[in-house]
């Protein structure tokens, strides 16, 4: 077998896993668009506490679909040896890694930034939302519930909300086993907000993060030079 060949055969495999794993990915954005609660059940705390800042179930469906479109091209662009789906192919990696890396760049240098905005933008959901949403309300329950946790930073941030506005108290995570919190108990108990309690399990797992970020670049180094390597060597035959 030729080296044009292997990677030919290498490349239709690779990226008919692609479609297979953008296809999975769809199934999923789409049970927990349509039903978050048993999501949030299934996969523990910290997916209650990732819903809290992205629409997951919206961007597993874009990143579903963008992977079925980009395994889909490499599979046909090798198996018909198609330059011109080669060539999108190869683009297409290309943007979604100068993306990541300029993302990677941006997180690193302005994470404290990041930080104020995501706070800011949470805080103000949460006083809109919480109590009138029953989706948002129920995951922030069980993030509340599982972290030992009260509101994003703490139990200010349902001060004036809709929440506080209507019931005359705040949420019962924030005073522990008291049946009616209020302000006095909530400020006794201090209970801390989800936002340290998220960050804490995020940096326990920074290394597993850091190594599947890295492998996933080093595969979309890989695929772009499968990808010109088989381009290239179309327009010799």
């Amino acid at each position: 077998m030729s080296c044009f060949t292997f990677l030919k055969v290498m490349m239709v495999l690779f990226n008919l896993a692609i479609v297979i794993g953008g296809g999975a990915l769809l199934g999923i954005g789409i049970w927990v668009s349509v039903d978050s609660s048993n999501f949030v059940s299934t996969f523990g705390p910290l997916s209650s506490s990732v819903l809290q800042f992205v629409n997951v179930g919206y961007l597993l469906i874009a990143i579903g679909a963008v992977l079925f479109l980009l395994g889909f091209l490499g599979c046909c662009g090798a198996q018909k040896e198609s330059k011109c789906l080669l060539i999108m192919f190869f683009s297409i990696v290309l943007i979604i890694f100068i993306i990541e890396v300029a993302a990677a760049v941006v997180a690193l240098v302005y994470t404290s930034l990041a930080e104020t905005i995501l706070q800011g933008t949470v805080t103000q959901l949460l006083k809109k939302e919480y109590g009138k949403s029953p989706d948002l309300t129920t995951v922030w329950n069980k993030t509340m519930e599982d972290l030992k946790c009260c509101g994003l930073m703490n139990y200010t941030d349902f001060t004036g909300s809709y929440y506080f506005e209507k019931n005359n108290q705040y949420p019962p995570f924030c005073c522990g086993s008291v049946p009616r919190c209020t302000e006095d108990d909530a400020q006794a108990k201090a209970m801390p907000g989800c936002f340290p309690q998220l960050l804490s399990e995020i940096r326990k797992n920074a290394g597993v993060v850091g190594g599947v970020a890295a492998g996933i670049c080093a595969l979309e180094v890989a695929a772009m030079a499968v990808a010109m390597y088989l381009y290239c060597r179309l327009d010799e035959k």
